[in-house]
């Protein structure tokens, strides 16, 4: 994140929210059930479920849509997502009685959410015209994406389907009429299974979901590199530890594998690179980011948390040309190339600076869409899973080595001694 994802069975679960705040633990412990009433407290879930393996998506239609945590384990199965449990219960202040941080954003967290970029740079939807400098006081997270509901349109027991028309101007004064499609469904083992390349053996507990979202330029002219072009960006808020490491797989090709330029550079005991990877420490306590481009991403990203035995992987659609389409740059700058963007990023949350107080913390997975040229009409679609896998290491091994290339044993020692700096 800056700021300074056929069973007959099956049925939608609604449980009654009687369960008081104060129950719920706020230590990262909490189960899916209590989570789950905290949450039906102070806003309308939609819970997607399988009552036959316990697998359970909770989603906030009137927060964009965002999938506020899962579970593959039912009401006292570990709740695998972030929540800012304080400003749930706040929730969406009037805009006259918004101070501090509520000012810009509303961090409910979430382990799925929708938003749209770019956030900085001479199109930056986040930031007000020239001259306005890009400080922390002039960024506003566009009401679109932080206070406004999405309408439901469709749902049954494993799928909800979310609408939103919006107009937005960004940066360069281009007004962009848009129209948004948001689903979420959860998905059955051999669908889980195609997007690990791998059967989740016994003895792993698993939920995974797939969201598909769709943009549309339902204006009157075309969407232009000159004008500012849109991506769909999704980005997922999970719990931070001393021990997780966020995996991101590489591949050959042109460039750096990795960009860390978002928050300054970083050391090799926070940031390593190899032939396979990218590993990323997310202990949510030093505010870092990275960024991987579409030439260099297999569409893939994981972390792994030893101490809760959770493998969580993310997977999304990488275009064949990918490399030679344009993807925007989020940092706080005008860009030369503003459409030389990642595709996958990582954030680990921290103070931002000394004696500061950090967002969660908690650490995110994020992947984007190309920004395209879309005439009126034209739509385009960014796809994402999210997965959870929980059980011991040895099980957990073989997962890691399809769908990441390394094992869990180089993800856990990925930081342990690390190379000295030349």
């Amino acid at each position: 994140m800056t700021i300074i994802p056929l069973f007959s069975l099956m049925a939608v679960v609604t449980l009654p929210a009687d369960a008081s705040d104060t129950a719920t633990p706020r230590d990262g412990s909490a189960t899916f059930g209590q989570d789950l009433a905290f949450l039906k407290a102070h806003t309308g879930i939609d819970v997607l479920a399988d009552p036959a393996t316990g697998a359970r998506v909770a989603v906030a239609p009137a927060w964009q849509g965002r999938v506020m945590t899962s579970t593959a384990t039912g009401d006292s199965g570990t709740s695998l997502g972030w929540i800012h449990y304080a400003n749930v219960e706040t929730g969406i202040l009037p805009a006259e009685k918004r101070t501090g941080l509520a000012r810009h954003i509303h961090v409910f967290g979430g382990e799925e959410r929708f938003w749209l970029g770019p956030e900085g740079g001479q199109y930056a939807l986040f930031f007000p015209p020239a001259p306005a400098d890009y400080t922390f006081e002039n960024w506003l997270t566009p009401p679109l994406i932080d206070t406004e509901p999405f309408t439901v349109t469709a749902r049954d027991a494993t799928h909800i389907e979310l609408h939103k028309d919006a107009t937005l101007t960004n940066r360069a004064g281009t007004k962009l009429q848009l129209s948004i499609t948001r689903s979420v469904r959860l998905l059955d083992k051999s669908a889980i299974a195609r997007v690990l390349k791998s059967e989740v053996p016994g003895g792993v507990s698993v939920v995974g979901y797939r969201s598909t979202n769709t943009l549309t330029n339902r204006g009157d002219t075309a969407w232009t590199k000159d004008g500012g072009l849109v991506s769909i960006w999704l980005l997922g808020m999970f719990k931070h530890g001393p021990g997780v490491t966020v995996v991101v797989p590489v591949k050959a090709g042109p460039g750096n594998a990795v960009n860390s330029d978002y928050f300054g550079p970083l050391t090799p005991d926070r940031l390593r690179v190899t032939d396979k990877a990218v590993f990323f420490k997310a202990d949510g306590q030093y505010r870092s980011k990275i960024g991987v481009p579409p030439a260099r991403t297999t569409g893939v990203a994981g972390s792994y948390d030893p101490q809760r035995k959770t493998l969580t992987i993310l997977h999304c659609e990488v275009p064949p040309d990918a490399a030679s389409l344009p993807y925007v740059r989020a940092q706080w700058m005008d860009h030369a190339n503003p459409y030389a963007g990642d595709l996958i990023n990582a954030y680990n949350d921290g103070a931002p600076g000394p004696g500061e107080t950090p967002l969660g913390p908690f650490h995110e997975v994020e992947t984007s869409s190309p920004a395209l040229p879309l005439q009126p009409g034209a739509a385009m679609t960014h796809v994402q899973e999210t997965i959870h896998l929980e059980g011991d290491a040895k099980l957990l091994d073989p997962i890691a080595r399809a769908t990441l290339g390394v094992s869990l044993e180089e993800i856990t020692k990925a930081f342990v001694n690390p190379p000295i700096p030349k």
